[in-house]
């Protein structure tokens, strides 16, 4: 039986992403992919994803970062994310933080990729 935290957190990921995966926001004019970040105790994790093709465009994680804080490792994902997204041809995107909210490592990483060219 999963406890409220959990449930709570689960029901937030949902709600996050209704609004923005497989439907095209009504806020936007174009469909655009989804930067969905993962982040785990210890590790961070981001991924810009093509909903309609079902397909990975850039991805990038902290698993080779050894040295300096969360926060900063985070930071260094959200750089090698934007310049992977560059390579691929992609400059905007919707964010998917996945249910967590933003602040700390979640908005070290978007802060990143903002100031490495995406937009969102």
């Amino acid at each position: 039986m999963p406890t409220k935290k959990t449930s709570s957190f689960r029901a937030r990921a949902r709600r996050v992403r209704s609004a923005i995966r497989g439907v095209l926001p009504r806020r936007l004019k174009e469909a655009r992919p989804r930067l969905s970040v993962a982040r785990s105790l210890r590790h961070i994790s981001a991924q810009i994803i093509d909903d309609a093709a079902g397909k990975t465009l850039a991805a990038a994680s902290d698993l080779k970062i050894s040295k300096g804080k969360k926060a900063e490792r985070a930071a260094e994902v959200g750089k090698a994310l934007a310049e992977a997204a560059k390579k691929a041809g992609v400059s905007k995107v919707v964010f998917d933080r996945g249910g967590r909210r933003f602040h700390g490592r979640i908005a070290a990483l978007a802060e990143a990729a903002r100031a490495g060219g995406l937009e969102f």
